[in-house]
């Protein structure tokens, strides 16, 4: 992963800010869920989109089992 050359820190509750530059590149706005994985040994924060377990996509996504899939995922499973 390549460095930005941002640096930020973190505060006494374990916040950091995101630079508002970044949050408008990525469409990052006030509220959005932000996810954190730990990836390796990096922490990766990106953009929360609710997907369909099985491909990520986010669109005609329906809740199957309290786990969400897209239509074409909900196809392909009705063949086994």
């Amino acid at each position: 992963m390549k460095a930005s050359g941002i640096i930020r820190n973190v505060d006494p509750l374990g916040r950091v800010v995101i630079p508002k530059e970044m949050r408008k590149v990525m469409g990052i706005n006030e509220g959005d869920p932000i996810e954190i994985v730990k990836v390796n040994n990096d922490i990766v924060m990106r953009k929360y989109i609710k997907g369909c377990i099985f491909c990520g996509r986010d669109k005609d996504v329906v809740e199957f089992n309290g786990a969400l899939v897209c239509n074409g995922c909900k196809k392909a499973l009705g063949k086994y």
